[in-house]
């Protein structure tokens, strides 16, 4: 299972700015506050169950060398690949890097040949914010989780 780590602030983003669709991206994604958290992704146009929402990239690096970014950071993005491999995504500009955690998601994350996709898990409305379960996360339970959906775990 992915591991996602807590993600860095965007830039401020500019009013009547456009969806963004950057490299792999199958949909246009806004990045905006959050009330979950920091930033956020966030539909920029509706987007279909079970659709292949867009990508993030990112720096490829170890275990190892993920495990020492990620210590004592609040906020980064690091994405296990494999049992070795991860993804530091913290330079990245893909949006979706600023999809927040749920414990009940609208979106899926999945690694498939090394590359980080987000699917649709149900119809996502337009200016819906795009969110997915991070499963373990570098935080091990210590951090409260903040999504407010029914049935939260409470903890990250």
């Amino acid at each position: 299972m992915p591991r996602l780590v807590s993600l860095p602030p965007a830039p401020e983003p500019q009013e009547g700015a456009v969806p963004v669709r950057a490299g792999p991206q199958k949909f246009g994604v806004d990045v905006r506050p959050s009330p979950i958290d920091g930033q956020g992704a966030f539909a920029g146009e509706a987007i279909a169950q079970r659709r292949k929402i867009g990508e993030i990239r990112g720096e490829a690096i170890s275990l190892q060398e993920a495990q020492r970014r990620a210590r004592g950071q609040a906020r980064i993005m690091i994405i296990a690949v494999s049992e070795r491999r991860a993804i530091d995504a913290t330079h990245s500009l893909d949006p979706l890097r600023f999809a927040n955690h749920s414990c009940r998601p609208n979106a899926s994350l999945r690694v498939r040949q090394g590359r980080v996709e987000f699917y649709a898990m149900r119809d996502v409305a337009l200016g819906e914010e795009i969110t997915v379960n991070y499963g373990e996360t570098h935080h091990q339970g210590r951090l409260r989780c903040r999504c407010g959906a029914p049935g939260c775990v409470g903890q990250l």
